[in-house]
């Protein structure tokens, strides 16, 4: 097996790390898959108009559209197949076997535990400019933002996703009301006011000229970045073969929408020279007006509802990793109300950290890194498995297949060498964090992992099936 060793514990060690079963249907999935993502159309995106301007970033998002549609098909099906709280993990675990696992699994953990980092200095930017409690210093708003919302996750799942989903609508709301209030802002000029340069295939649609589309794509993964993660509530839903796929293919169609409406009226109100480099673009895109008031502050609903649920996705992967052996055994304990609680904290405790370095986009495109290598992992488990296991039950098959998956594989490992095209030295750090987890599993956990955790029995039925051919 890949030079690992595994051993049974005991029934007490897997009934202190149980999740509460049956708690969501697939509306509340979707709204889970909604909230992940929805702080990426109220900031972040963005910056990708001083990489590609409005041209660049449009056909990224095309683009990244079409990668994360063809991703989130492929994921209906293996979730549908192989239901358990490791997502990614699982799937790669199954395909690829421990160490693609563990290689996929770390790199969500990195995605999900950097992309509330970020997501906290973009809350801190919104409280400031609404003047909230006198705040001018945002490291108060990060430690506030941590310490309330990993508390309501301690009190467990059911609480914790009804809340937010009551905060993704409320910031679903805040988008329709800015749609209505930039029409009346929207020029055509403003989507191309930013300087041409002399870079090759420059215009004024493409100021950057064609690379410029290149380095957009990590910012244009913003629009969708972490409804991947939906999976990952899989042991907590109700029949998840059947309303996982459905609650991740909803929060899709509904985030397809929003992007098109954000990318396109933001800049045409707002000028993609002046929406480069804002911290709270929907806002300043409305001006002084009483509109851009109430989107300022539905849009720290926005924020607060990503923030909120990608602490939930990088709990479960963590919870995941550890219950199996691949990461220290004790940060998969659950709690009384069935919440892990070291899960919980450990992540969070490291991302306050990163958040007070206060650079948002630098940190995104840390998350962004984690997210695309994560991707090609995902991808390659779809194909691995639609080749060698054809036979095993599928709920809900990918329509096209691998050639679906397939091109959601090259555009995902296109996406992870843009991110050293942006910031090399952030796409760079993260590679070493990825490698050191590796070091970990290579000398140590990968001889301590537990073979009758749920995702390690995934990968064992499907070896006895191998036998029986």
């Amino acid at each position: 097996m890949s030079g690992v060793e595994e051993h049974q514990e005991t029934d007490t060690y897997l009934a202190k790390r149980q999740l509460k079963r049956g708690t969501a249907g697939w509306v509340l999935l979707a709204g889970l898959g909604v909230s992940y993502v929805i702080s990426g159309d109220y900031s972040g995106w963005n910056f990708g108009l001083a990489e590609g301007g409005f041209g660049g970033l449009a056909i990224a998002a095309v683009i990244i559209a079409g990668m994360y549609l063809a991703l989130v098909l492929g994921m209906a099906e293996l979730s549908s197949a192989l239901p358990a709280a490791g997502g990614g993990y699982t799937f790669a675990r199954r395909a690829l076997g421990p160490w693609g696992g563990f290689a996929t699994g770390t790199a969500i953990l990195i995605e999900y535990a950097i992309a509330p980092a970020a997501i906290a200095t973009f809350i801190g930017a919104y409280v400031e400019s609404l003047g909230l409690f006198g705040i001018t210093d945002g490291w108060w708003v990060y430690l506030a933002a941590y310490a309330i919302f990993i508390g309501i996750h301690l009190s467990g799942v059911g609480e914790a996703l009804k809340v937010m989903f009551v905060i993704t609508a409320i910031a679903l709301v805040g988008l329709i009301v800015f749609a209505v209030a930039a029409v009346g802002h929207f020029d055509a000029a403003n989507l191309t006011d930013i300087a041409v340069t002399d870079a090759t295939g420059a215009s004024p649609f493409l100021p950057f000229g064609l690379l410029g589309v290149w380095a957009a794509i990590p910012f244009a993964i913003w629009f969708f970045l972490a409804i991947e993660g939906v999976p990952l509530a899989a042991e907590e839903t109700d029949r998840p073969e059947r309303n996982v796929p459905r609650g991740i293919i909803a929060a899709m169609a509904v985030l397809l929408v929003t992007c098109v409406a954000v990318l396109v009226l933001t800049t045409g109100a707002g000028g993609a020279a002046a929406m480069s480099e804002s911290g709270n673009p929907l806002v300043e895109a409305l001006g002084d007006s009483m509109w851009a008031k109430v989107v300022n502050y539905i849009g720290l609903a926005g924020l607060i509802a990503s923030f909120f649920s990608i602490i939930y996705a990088y709990s479960r992967q963590l919870f995941a990793l550890s219950r199996a052996g691949y990461l220290p055994t004790a940060l998969s304990v659950t709690n009384s109300r069935k919440a892990p609680t070291l899960a919980l904290i450990v992540p969070g405790l490291i991302g306050f950290a990163l958040s007070l370095t206060g650079q948002g986009a630098l940190l995104l495109n840390m998350a962004v890194f984690g997210a695309a290598l994560s991707y090609v992992l995902m991808m390659v488990s779809h194909i691995v498995l639609r080749r060698r296991e054809p036979e095993m039950p599928r709920p809900y098959r990918t329509p096209g297949g691998v050639a679906t998956t397939g091109f959601a594989l090259v555009v995902a490992v296109l996406a992870v060498i843009a991110t050293f095209l942006v910031d090399h030295i952030a796409a760079l750090c993260c590679l070493v964090v990825f490698a050191l987890f590796m070091a970990y599993f290579g000398i140590y956990s990968r001889h301590r992992l537990i073979a009758n955790s749920p995702d390690e029995e995934f990968a064992a039925l499907a070896a006895a099936e191998d036998e029986l051919r």
